[in-house]
């Protein structure tokens, strides 16, 4: 590190906490006290750590970072407008308000540079083990002798808060278990949190407790010591095998004379008395606001200039490599612009009508591997439940420290960090992600399923085990909620199919959908595999809701429902027929596919003439009552399981053809 610029890089760190508590102040709002704490890590990051181009921040060998303490976002804000994104001094005015690009927390596809919505402390730690694993298997597939084309980091700010969090525990023994090296996180251990000294709720030993975990670990005791971030951040670089703890002593509002070190600088404005203070502390003119030096502008966008020719370099030696390896190129610049190869649909099974039962996650099990071969880049695996999930990939090996390419993951019981791995993994251009567990176990992911919808990135959660009928493991493993829980989140589409076949059908969707997350939600229990050639065809699944069993005259009520429940439909429709009663039988794997459709085609599948309509599920009924209008009704779950048989839960609870035909004729009156 240079010597002779320790006064414009003085300089610089003090703009950016001058700025950050301006942008802060003005907004009435946010929390000043990280990046002023912070900001020589900052500066260490763009300066001498990082590979960036500020012109591109998709350049795929760019280092990552990734602000865990997303309430801290100011420093990043900063950083990237001083280095040359797009990103303007006007932009961090707008700090917080409405439509800006500088929102409260990090948001992915907002402002450029950002690589990952933060702000659930914890979220973007477990994030970055997703990025290093996507970097590992990028580089296992694609690099070859004398090409590195993926060789790059992954860095991370972390607060106390993040140390506190569950998440971080489950993710930090993943990272160290498949030896991570490509990881390099910073401990902002500012004592601080917003009830006051962490030695409230919070006096373990990090060090020692990562050093437990398998990490390398170093420490430093003043976080203004810039040479000594920058020999930490070096030795860092040069572990290969183990991911990396900087544990950084750092003081929270560093230079506010009054609330330095106190819980005031954490998540409120400084105020406009002790900002003049700050200022004149660290040699601005206090009465000027959002000041940035025109040295240190022309210091840092220098820097970023610099940063870029890292790519020119990388894109020259990408062309000799595409020269060398044409296939490997041709297929990763296919996958890496998000598009899939051809003929891969064809590969997705048909199952022919049997009466030998099927169960949901088996079908799922069974097309997985059927398109394994033809989407090289489709990878993932379980949270210790593969058997019960059936989710490896049956032809190839699992992802380890000997085999990056593996293609199987095996994430132990570590739901919620599983989770959040696989956001990291979407992120990364060139790989779709999967992860699976029981649906009862979704609780356990909420947040990183959130945040997937909220950036629209393409992670796939196959939740099986979906409702009673999963039987003797009772209560605490039987979902009732958590079914509608799911679907009532914006921007996620959950598909429970009926069969077989419409499993096939809901992978097509999960792969091939342009933007978001999608659940697949599947059985336990064995289920018919419907004709074909009988009702309609599975793939109307992307409608989201579809006529599978019309009535040979006009009808005089609706049957639906979704999953298991659906094949008790098809049995009622026959029973009531007998009865002269005709009903028309409706799949409904997915709310949000359907209510995606036009009104012509929900009113086709719905007529508004039709409401004598029966919805049949084994979840909580919440959700339905728009789809059945006042004269239907519901035939769901209003307690919690038992322990018992299946075929006795389903009885128990009035999922029988009896009662379904019952329910129907007393809607008629």
């Amino acid at each position: 590190m240079k010597t002779t610029t320790q006064s414009i890089e003085q300089l610089g760190i003090n703009t950016v906490r001058v700025l950050s508590a301006d942008a802060v102040q003005k907004a009435n709002s946010g929390h000043p006290g990280l990046p002023m704490g912070a900001a020589p890590i900052g500066h260490i990051l763009w300066t001498e750590a990082m590979n960036y181009n500020p012109t591109n921040p998709d350049w795929p060998n760019r280092d990552r970072f990734i602000l865990s303490a997303g309430h801290g976002c100011m420093l990043q804000y900063c950083y990237l407008y001083l280095t040359g994104y797009e990103l303007s001094l006007d932009d961090i005015k707008q700090f917080r308000q409405l439509d800006s690009q500088t929102p409260g927390h990090p948001e992915y596809g907002l402002s450029r540079g950002i690589e990952i919505t933060t702000g659930p402390l914890g979220q973007g730690f477990a994030n970055g083990v997703g990025f290093a694993i996507g970097q590992y298997h990028l580089a296992a597939r694609y690099n070859k002798p004398d090409f590195p084309l993926f060789d790059y980091k992954i860095y991370a700010l972390c607060s106390d808060g993040d140390m506190m969090e569950g998440i971080t525990s489950e993710a930090a023994s993943l990272a160290a278990h498949l030896q991570l090296g490509n990881l390099i996180y910073f401990y902002d251990d500012n004592h601080i949190s917003i009830e006051g000294s962490t030695d409230l709720t919070f006096t373990e030993d990090v060090a020692q407790r990562f050093l437990a975990y398998g990490w390398h670990v170093q420490v430093v005791p003043d976080g203004n010591d810039l040479e000594a971030l920058y020999q930490a951040v070096k030795a860092a670089q040069e572990e290969t095998r183990r991911p990396s703890l900087i544990k950084v002593r750092t003081h929270i509002g560093y230079g506010s004379p009054n609330k330095e070190d106190t819980a005031e600088a954490h998540g409120s404005p400084l105020g406009a008395d002790e900002i003049k203070l700050v200022k004149e502390r660290f040699g601005f003119d206090p009465e000027q606001s959002f000041v940035v030096p025109e040295d240190v502008l022309h210091y840092y966008r220098e820097i970023g200039k610099e940063r870029a020719k890292k790519e020119d370099k990388w894109n020259d030696l990408y062309k000799a490599y595409k020269a060398k390896y044409p296939e490997l190129a041709k297929e990763y610049e296919l996958v890496s612009n998000g598009k899939l190869p051809d003929g891969w649909e064809d590969k997705i099974p048909v199952f022919p009508a049997s009466q030998e039962k099927m169960a949901t996650r088996k079908a799922s099990g069974k097309v997985l591997n059927a398109i394994a071969d033809s989407l090289p880049h489709l990878i993932g695996g379980s949270a210790d439940l593969s058997p019960s999930t059936d989710t490896d990939l049956k032809n190839y090996k699992s992802f380890s420290p000997e085999d990056r390419e593996g293609r199987i993951f095996h994430f132990g019981i570590r739901e919620h960090a599983m989770g959040a791995v696989l956001n990291g993994l979407a992120v990364t251009k060139g790989i779709i992600p999967y992860g699976a567990t029981f649906l009862v176990f979704s609780d356990y992911m909420r947040p990183p399923i959130r945040l997937a919808a909220i950036m629209k990135i393409r992670p796939v959660f196959i939740f099986t085990h979906d409702s009673i009928g999963l039987g003797e493991d009772g209560t605490t493993h039987q979902p009732i909620e958590q079914l509608m829980a799911l679907r009532a989140m914006p921007n996620l589409i959950v598909i429970r199919p009926a069969d077989a076949n419409e499993t096939a059908q809901a992978w097509r969707v999960a792969i091939g959908h342009p933007g978001g997350p999608v659940v697949i939600v599947l059985t336990r229990q064995g289920l018919p595999v419907l004709d074909q050639e009988k009702y309609t065809s599975a793939r109307e699944l992307e409608k989201g809701a579809y006529i599978l069993s019309d009535s040979e005259k006009e009808p005089d009520l609706i049957l639906i429902g979704t999953g298991s429940e659906v094949s008790l439909l098809l049995q009622a429709q026959e029973q009531l027929k007998q009865e002269s009663i005709a009903a028309r039988v409706v799949s409904m794997p997915s709310f949000e596919l359907f209510d995606r459709q036009d009104a012509a085609y929900k009113e086709k599948v719905f007529p508004k003439a039709l409401k004598k309509r029966l919805a049949v599920e084994a979840g909580a009924e919440m959700g339905w009552y728009k789809y059945i209008t006042d004269e239907g009704g519901i035939l769901g779950m209003t307690s919690f399981g038992e322990s018992a048989p299946a075929e006795d839960l389903f009885r128990k609870f009035g999922f029988t053809v009896e009662n379904v035909v019952k329910r129907a004729k007393e809607l008629l009156g």
